[in-house]
């Protein structure tokens, strides 16, 4: 049989990838097996095993290449600046990550395998890691938002910023994790708009 070339190589990967993402959100993690994603990738184990140590390595890697929707809303938003309404500019924060989820059923998806459908075992214990570190950089963002408004007076007195951002934080993880449990219960940007105008109402000074 001739060598695969490069490119042939990179698309089995991608299609095993591919295969593993799709299994690990129908029915989790742990459920799902190597000879699963082979079958529904087309391939052998024996490829699946040229291109990844162990499942261990597969769920790395599609992490690896994948994006979580606070990745992508990251990447999209300018970085902090001085603005006249840091409160606006947290609730477009909040909001861009809601209409990504929303808008890319690939980063839906991704949030679902990692917070729904994963066991964090050793063997898979890096997107811990990196779910830890999307989450830590995400409540900075915040809570530089809200230092800036209350540099501007524009703070209910007493409002502790990192109290408040974990607080934010929490609010859209949840509303994300509740409408991807059941999207019909509720509009995630409509619901998600109000919600988190709510919380920023209860500390803006009137």
């Amino acid at each position: 049989m001739a060598r695969k070339t490069k490119a042939e190589a990179a698309a089995t990967r991608d299609s095993i990838l591919d295969a593993a993402e799709r299994l690990f959100a129908q029915q989790g993690v742990s459920r799902t097996t190597l000879q699963h994603i082979a079958t529904a990738a087309g391939v052998t184990r024996g490829a699946i095993y040229w291109h990844f140590l162990d499942k261990g390595a597969l769920f790395n890697a599609m992490f690896d290449r994948a994006k979580m929707p606070m990745d992508e809303a990251m990447q999209q938003l300018d970085t902090q600046r001085d603005v006249k309404d840091p409160l606006q500019c947290l609730r477009d924060d909040m909001m861009t990550v809601l209409r990504i989820v929303v808008e890319d059923p690939k980063a839906r998806r991704v949030f679902e395998i990692a917070t729904l459908k994963t066991e964090f075992i050793d063997e898979v214990d890096a997107v811990r890691a990196r779910r830890s570190e999307s989450i830590t950089l995400w409540q900075d963002r915040m809570e530089g938002h809200l230092k800036q408004a209350q540099e501007k007076g524009m703070l209910r007195p007493g409002v502790a910023t990192l109290a408040a951002a974990q607080g934010g934080w929490i609010l859209v993880d949840g509303l994300i994790r509740n409408w991807i449990f059941e999207p019909t219960w509720f509009d995630l940007v409509e619901l998600g708009g109000t919600v988190i105008d709510t919380y920023l109402a209860g500390m803006r000074v009137s």
